[in-house]
């Protein structure tokens, strides 16, 4: 049977979590000289009750559409987060986003809600990252360029985190915070594995950065969630934000991103965008 690049991917992701996992963690016993890391893939098939040989078709790229059972086996055995598990049954999943025409334009609804957000900074995301639109907030507090219909490039919100020095420089926790970027783009890429623009980034990212190969050969997955943040930046000085990320039901490879001012936060935002 020929394998296709989502079965080899879905291979890649059971094994990076096989690898991380040891027996003791499990609740099996230790026994016999271990060559590899990890557990074997006869103890993955026990604990997800399923035979070896039929594990190892699926960790090999040989098995096109393993159950709903054997999936919610595996998440168990390989002691899964709801985000892994999610990841898992997107990776096998036969209705995902490449399959149709994705819009990516930015309605003039999405538009005048982003512009409308001012002083809060809010900017729509892509299918592959790329920022779409944004407005005059976001550009003060991520420095981005003044937005324009017209721009032929337009930043790419991971590429930026990875190679800005200034974030960096900023931001003491920005090893952290990569790691985490880099499973959100990974859990994203479950939806557009066909897709060019998302293969490029991939192999760009690859090449530019160590931390996202090493981190990116992991397969960490993680899924974008509201949060509470807080940042000093030397040109603006203290700020503090309530994230929220917003998707269409019709279009969820567009993404609004909304970072909510606290009251303090706000009034400094009025008064940059009036100077």
């Amino acid at each position: 049977m020929k394998k296709s690049f989502r079965n080899e991917t879905l291979g890649e992701f059971l094994r990076a979590r096989r690898e991380r996992l040891t027996p003791e963690e499990v609740g099996l016993p230790s026994y016999g000289r271990r060559r590899t890391i990890g557990l074997r893939r006869e103890e993955v098939a026990q604990l997800a009750h399923i035979s070896t040989s039929w594990y190892t078709s699926l960790e090999q790229g040989r098995v096109a559409n393993p159950s709903e059972q054997v999936l919610d086996g595996l998440s168990e055995g390989l002691r899964l987060s709801m985000d892994e598990r999610r990841h898992l049954h997107m990776l096998v999943s036969q209705t995902d986003l490449e399959k149709d025409e994705v819009d990516q334009e930015v309605s003039t609804g999405l538009e005048r809600t982003v512009l409308a957000l001012e002083p809060n900074p809010a900017f729509i995301l892509g299918r592959s990252w790329d920022l779409l639109m944004w407005n005059k907030a976001a550009e003060v507090v991520f420095r981005l360029p003044v937005f324009s219909k017209e721009m032929q490039q337009r930043p790419n919100w991971l590429r930026r985190f990875l190679t800005d020095s200034s974030l960096q420089m900023n931001n003491l926790d920005w090893e952290e915070k990569a790691h985490v970027m880099i499973a959100r783009f990974r859990a994203d890429y479950a939806y557009c594995q066909h897709d060019p623009r998302f293969k490029e980034l991939i192999e760009e990212f690859m090449q530019i950065s160590e931390l996202f190969r090493s981190c990116w050969l992991r397969h960490d997955v993680q899924v974008i969630t509201n949060c509470h943040k807080r940042w000093s930046d030397p040109l603006i000085g203290e700020m503090e934000f309530e994230h929220v990320t917003l998707q269409q039901p019709n279009n969820p490879a567009l993404k609004m991103m909304i970072y909510t001012a606290s009251s303090s936060t706000a009034e400094l935002l009025k008064s940059l965008l009036r100077s």
